[in-house]
């Protein structure tokens, strides 16, 4: 069975570089060709899409987030990385990892992926 896990630093300075990591588990042949997404969620509000990293290491991203995020995948660890540098106290949120058998842009309905992590807390303070 296919699980995500997400890991980082709960705690960033703001201006620094927020760097987490997701972890798949139990990876088939089928996953080799899902879409990689990152999702968070701020404290009270809703879910936000940030971007996505395809099966063959195509990116996507959120425009309001696009100069500031870099999605990554190593494929040897079953790994696929998410960079958002020059934090602030409004990047503090939940982020999760999903998959997708499909390119689904900007979409946080969990009914559309696959797989979703159980997210990581991340708070950006000084």
């Amino acid at each position: 069975q296919v699980q995500l896990q997400e890991s980082g630093p709960g705690l960033v300075k703001p201006s620094q570089t927020l760097s987490l990591t997701c972890t798949v588990s139990g990876a088939s042949s089928a996953t080799g060709f899902y879409y990689w997404s990152w999702i968070r969620q701020p404290p009270g509000k809703g879910l936000e899409w940030m971007g996505l990293i395809s099966y063959s290491g195509s990116t996507y991203y959120s425009p309001h987030l696009k100069s500031r995020t870099s999605i990554a995948r190593d494929t040897s660890k079953n790994q696929v990385t998410l960079q958002l540098r020059s934090v602030t106290p409004e990047d503090t949120a939940v982020y999760y990892c999903a998959a997708s058998p499909k390119l689904i842009l900007g979409q946080t309905d969990k009914n559309l992926y696959d797989y979703w992590g159980q997210g990581t807390q991340v708070t950006v303070s000084s």
